[in-house]
C-alpha cells in the first residue's frame, strides 16, 4: 500500500515542479522583454534635409510634407537670393503607416512633373537596452515623369521611370545627437548616350539639439560611380529644424534643387563650393488615428 502512496505522491509532484519551472521560466522572459524597450527615434522627420531618415511612421498615422527648394542665390539682389526665381521647385507629398514597421507614401515634384511612390521598412531598430545598438531602414521608391511628350525625348512609356533603393543605418547616440548613413542605388530607364543607367552613393548626416525645440542639421551626399560625361557633384546641406507637437520645420541651404532623391544623385550639377547654393524648408505634419 505505501508503494502505491509514494508513486502517487511522485506522480503528482513531478507535474508541479515542472509547472514551477515553466511558470518561472515565463516570469523571467516577460523581466527580459520588459527591457527590451525601443529606443526614441533618431531623428524627428522622414527626411533629413535632402535624404530620407530611419524614421517610420506608427501604423494608422498619417504623414503631410511639403518641400519646397528655391533658386540658386548667385543672382544676390535681383531675384532676392533666389527666392523670386524662375527656377524654384516644390514638392508635396503624404505618407501613411500601414504596419509599425512599414510606410508607403506618393508625391508630386514641379520639376518635371514627377509623381513618386515610395515605401520605406524598419528591419531593425535600436532599443534602449542596447541590445540593439542601431536602427536598420530600406527606402525604395519609383517615380514617373509625367510631361507632355513634346517636352521630352521618350519614345516608350517604360523611359519615364526611375527608381530608388536605400538601406539606412541611424543611431540615436544620446538625447540630443542622432547619426545615419545610407548606401544606395538609382536607376534610369532612359539617360544621355554619356551617361550610364545606375548610380551608387552614399550619404551621412547628422542631427544635434542645442535646444529641446531646435536641432542643427547636416547633410552630405557622395556619388560613387564614374561616367564619361555629366558627372554629378557631391550634395552638401546644413540648416536648422525647428519642432512641435506633430510639426517639423526644416530651414537650409544646400546645392540640391531636385528633391526626389535619385534626381539629386543623378544629374546635380550645382557646386556648393563654387557657390551654387540654394535655400530650401521643409515641413512635415503627422496626424495619428
Amino acid at each position: 500500500m505505501k508503494k502505491y502512496i509514494y508513486t502517487l505522491l511522485v506522480l503528482f509532484i513531478i507535474p508541479l515542479t515542472g509547472m514551477a519551472q515553466t511558470n518561472e521560466e515565463v516570469k523571467q522572459d516577460t523581466i527580459v522583454k520588459q527591457k527590451e524597450k525601443l529606443e526614441r527615434s533618431a531623428f524627428e522627420s522622414s527626411y533629413i534635409i535632402d535624404n530620407p531618415t530611419n524614421v517610420v511612421l506608427s501604423k494608422n498615422a498619417l504623414e503631410i510634407m511639403m518641400q519646397h527648394r528655391f533658386a540658386t542665390v548667385q543672382n544676390g539682389w535681383e531675384d532676392l537670393a533666389g527666392l523670386y526665381g524662375p527656377n524654384a521647385n516644390i514638392r508635396i507629398g503624404g505618407g501613411y503607416g500601414v504596419h509599425e514597421r512599414v510606410t508607403l507614401g506618393f508625391g508630386i515634384t514641379k520639376n518635371k512633373m514627377l509623381m513618386d511612390f515610395n515605401a520605406k521598412v524598419a528591419i531593425l531598430r535600436q532599443t534602449r537596452s542596447e541590445k540593439m545598438p542601431l536602427s536598420l531602414s530600406y527606402y525604395g521608391n519609383f517615380a514617373y515623369d509625367a510631361r507632355q511628350q513634346e517636352n521630352t525625348n521618350f519614345n516608350y512609356q517604360l523611359d519615364r521611370f526611375s527608381f530608388f533603393h536605400q538601406l539606412i543605418v541611424a543611431r540615436r547616440f544620446t538625447p540630443e545627437f542622432s547619426v545615419q548613413g545610407s548606401l544606395s542605388l538609382s536607376h534610369y530607364n532612359t539617360v544621355d548616350v554619356r551617361m550610364r543607367n545606375d548610380m551608387v552613393a552614399f550619404s551621412v548626416g547628422g542631427r544635434y539639439k542645442i535646444t529641446p525645440n531646435t536641432a542643427i542639421l547636416a547633410d552630405y551626399s557622395q556619388p560613387i560611380t564614374k561616367m564619361s560625361n555629366y558627372n554629378p557633384n557631391p550634395g552638401v546641406s546644413l540648416g536648422f529644424e525647428f519642432g512641435t507637437s506633430g510639426h517639423a520645420f526644416q530651414l537650409f541651404i544646400t546645392n540640391y534643387a531636385g528633391i526626389v532623391p535619385q534626381e539629386n544623385y543623378m544629374y546635380n550639377q550645382n557646386d556648393f563650393f563654387d557657390g551654387d547654393i540654394l535655400i530650401g524648408f521643409n515641413i512635415t505634419r503627422i496626424y495619428n488615428f
